[in-house]
């Protein structure tokens, strides 16, 4: 009997070196039910032609990644951030997905993400935030224009400076909490959450609220890359407990797909095939069956 993929959905920075159309195709050949797109892809085959890809090869696009980068102090930089995330949705629902993940933005003083921070520059991370939920409040019209939802994403705390404020999904809940669920979401990334304490009550809060949005798997592992964002990997590979998290989220109600979303060089230089047969495998054993 071959394996029940279709909830297993191919994120294109796991195969970083694919095209969206080699993508689509490895993941098609393999069974797979689902891509999540990242806009660098999509911006290269031509949002069009991207969707009907998908399309054709009977797949659905799990989520859009990414809007965000909210945090800016300037009107200047305020008025961009709002146009490239309007932008962002009409993607989403050209594409077919109702998930648009929002990585929010660090702080100002950071001049692009890895960099050292400026020395002048804004460190003020309660404001930061306020700011994330400002814009936020901004585009939730469009969103809903569009029926798109905001999936605010929180982020290891090593990225706090540079790419999340947001850190927690309790953080993320409290600001989704002004907004309608339909609007704004949470989507569960192993790699980010599987340290925080309260993960099981906050997973069981965003499906009690309607804001599961998605679930994003790949383990945290040792020793971290020299650029940490990089220090991913296979399913079992590294510390996270993806039965107990698969389990929490399974209990929260949430019947979407199961993204693997892994930032690791190796896996880069891997055949992009090769890459889909291992975690469809890492899938099968650690995932699907607490789901």
């Amino acid at each position: 009997m071959s394996a029940d993929l279709s909830r297993l959905s191919l994120n294109t920075a796991t195969t970083k070196t694919l095209t969206l159309e080699e993508a689509v195709d490895v993941a098609a050949r393999a069974g797979l039910g689902a891509v999540g797109l990242w806009r660098d892809r999509v911006a290269e085959a031509g949002l069009e032609r991207a969707a009907a890809v998908v399309r054709d090869a009977g797949l659905r696009v799990s989520s859009l990644c990414r809007g965000g980068f909210l945090t800016a102090v300037d009107a200047e930089g305020q008025r961009a951030a709002l146009e490239d995330n309007r932008a962002a949705i009409v993607e989403a629902a050209t594409l077919g997905t109702r998930e648009l993940v929002m990585v929010v933005g660090g702080l100002p003083a950071c001049p692009e993400p890895g960099r050292a921070a400026l020395p002048d520059g804004d460190r003020d991370l309660v404001a930061t935030r306020q700011r994330v939920a400002d814009r936020i409040g901004e585009l939730v019209p469009v969103a809903e224009e569009h029926d798109v939802r905001l999936v605010l994403e929180p982020m290891n705390p090593i990225f706090a400076a540079d790419r999340g404020v947001l850190s927690t999904l309790e953080q993320s809940l409290d600001l989704a909490a002004d907004f309608p669920a339909e609007a704004v979401g949470v989507v569960v990334d192993t790699y980010h959450v599987w340290w925080d304490p309260k993960l099981e009550a906050q997973i069981a809060r965003a499906g009690a609220e309607g804001r599961l949005a998605g679930y994003q798997v790949c383990d945290w592992v040792l020793p971290l890359a020299d650029d940490s964002l990089l220090s991913r990997g296979y399913m079992g590979d590294g510390y996270v407990d993806f039965a107990a998290i698969t389990r929490w989220v399974a209990d929260a109600g949430y019947t979407g797909d199961v993204e693997v979303e892994i930032f690791n060089q190796a896996v880069w230089d891997t055949p992009g095939g090769d890459v889909v047969a291992t975690m469809a495998d890492r899938y099968q054993r650690l995932v699907a069956p607490y789901l």
